[in-house]
């Protein structure tokens, strides 16, 4: 699995969507859930901070939006948590094959 951290977000999916990736963005307001979405294409992952998430500009430029369901009154998990999440969801959802 690739992972990269960039400087300028919205450029590099755009490169991503070029290269025939789809771009899945994480935000609490989304209508999906993880679980609910079809991740077993070539996809890059959107996970934003834990403060204030994905930035607007960078949401409308993802493919779709999903959700992770909270309890509680924790209304967002730690980053790294989250990727983890829909890491396993994607590996899943694939048989266990990245």
């Amino acid at each position: 699995m690739k992972i990269a951290r960039v400087t300028n977000i919205s450029e590099t999916i755009k490169k991503l969507k070029d290269n025939g990736l789809w771009i899945c963005g994480t935000d609490i307001n989304a209508k999906t859930m993880y679980n609910e979405q079809d991740l077993k294409g070539p996809l890059g992952i959107v996970i934003g901070n834990e403060g204030s998430g994905i930035g607007e500009k960078v949401k409308k430029n993802c493919d779709f939006l999903i959700k992770i369901p909270m309890k509680g009154k924790v209304n967002s998990l730690n980053a790294a948590v989250s990727t983890g999440i829909i890491i396993y969801e994607a590996l899943r959802q694939r048989g266990g094959k990245l």
